[in-house]
């Protein structure tokens, strides 16, 4: 797959709804994290629901909260997040 490529398919995420496995909304994606030496996602930051109490208590990073990418069990019209693994 070319970068350019990439590039597409994660511009078509921006924005996208997040939302866990209970139904509660968390907020909608801005950024990917990713490990540098890997090249693995590590995490979804985004810009949170404001009435989402699950979203107030995750890890913030550059002032977005982190979605740990190993919660992540679903990507299609919305991301689904397994609430259970957002620690």
């Amino acid at each position: 797959m070319t970068t350019s490529k990439k590039f597409v398919i994660a511009k078509q995420m921006g924005g996208k709804r997040i939302i866990t496995n209970k139904g509660e909304e968390l907020g909608r994606l801005s950024d990917i994290l990713i490990d540098e030496k890997s090249g693995k996602i590590e995490a979804f930051l985004i810009e949170t629901q404001r009435d989402s109490k699950v979203a107030k208590n995750l890890h913030k990073v550059q002032g977005m909260a982190s979605v740990p990418f190993k919660s992540i069990i679903a990507v299609s019209d919305v991301i689904v997040a397994d609430e259970a693994l957002l620690v």
